[in-house]
């Protein structure tokens, strides 16, 4: 009987860390949150959708290799051989360089995938400072789960264009304040009667359904950004993996390359407000009914 999993050699332990902040996040919002996973040309994208801002995150890592084990009961299994930098490895395992296109994809618990962060991390700590670790954090990656509607509705992966008219870090978490603000306000103001679960949630779409500016992107997109971490303060050394290139694909960028904190892009009828952390998407248009439709 042969049992199959694939690993995920993290290149950056501290990327890793990250990714996990974002899981708990996600989790916050919803105990029983699934996560899509797609790798390819040595970058981990992670999707997730908090339910509360119907908006897609999006997180990013760098990875060194994606390994793909398979064990059979009793036996050495040498099927799934293959030859990763002129090495060949026939232990049942089959290495890639993290480089193909649709290296990985597939949707898993967001609390699974945590916990494999977890435990990898844990592991990492208890062997010392003196343990090598030639490719960073090892994570298996739990058993696939039936995905929600939105996980096969991902953004597309090229054609993005900028949009202009996006203010600056300041203006924004502003803006995401004053609106936060305004619903307590009215929510307080309102008599004890009317004080429902129907009516604060008319006031919130109300007021997370308007555009920020004139760019058309929601409000609801800046909110969950500054929930899920996305608009914090960037580090002197931004991670590289949390990029996503602005032709859209998931890619990989220097420290440099993250000195524009945030940009606007558009395609296919998607709106993505990119952060230095990560990125949050919206549908404009198209699927009628399906939750991460702007109203």
């Amino acid at each position: 009987m042969t049992a199959s999993s694939q690993e995920l050699h993290f290149a950056d332990a501290g990327e890793a860390a990250d990714l996990a902040a974002f899981l708990a996040r996600l989790i916050h919002y919803d105990r029983a949150a699934a996560v899509r996973l797609q790798a390819g040309g040595g970058v981990l994208a992670v999707f997730g959708r908090p339910p509360s801002f119907e908006v897609l995150a999006i997180r990013t890592a760098r990875l060194d290799a994606i390994v793909g084990t398979e064990a059979t009961s009793g036996t050495s299994s040498a099927s799934g051989t293959s030859t990763v930098s002129g090495t060949s490895d026939t232990s049942g395992t089959s290495a890639g360089a993290a480089g193909g296109p649709g290296a990985l994809d597939t949707t898993v618990s967001a609390g699974e995938f945590a916990d494999a962060l977890d435990t990898a991390r844990a592991g990492r700590t208890a062997d010392g400072p003196s343990q090598s670790h030639d490719r960073g954090l090892v994570v298996t990656v739990p058993q696939a789960v039936t995905g929600p509607p939105w996980a096969g509705v991902l953004p597309p992966r090229g054609g993005w264009r900028r949009v202009s008219g996006l203010p600056g870090v300041d203006e924004v978490r502003g803006a995401v304040a004053a609106a936060v603000a305004e619903f307590r306000a009215r929510d307080t103001a309102l008599p004890e009667e009317r004080r429902t679960r129907a009516e604060r949630d008319r006031i919130g779409r109300e007021i997370w359904t308007r555009t920020l500016g004139d760019t058309g992107l929601p409000l609801r997109a800046v909110h969950a950004a500054q929930s899920l971490g996305f608009l914090r303060p960037v580090r002197a050394a931004a991670p590289a993996a949390t990029a996503q290139g602005a032709g859209g694909g998931v890619a990989t960028a220097a420290p440099d390359a993250m000195a524009e904190p945030l940009a606007l892009l558009a395609a296919g009828g998607w709106l993505r407000l990119r952060t230095p952390y990560g990125s949050i998407a919206v549908r404009t248009s198209g699927l009628s009914g399906l939750p991460v439709t702007p109203a």
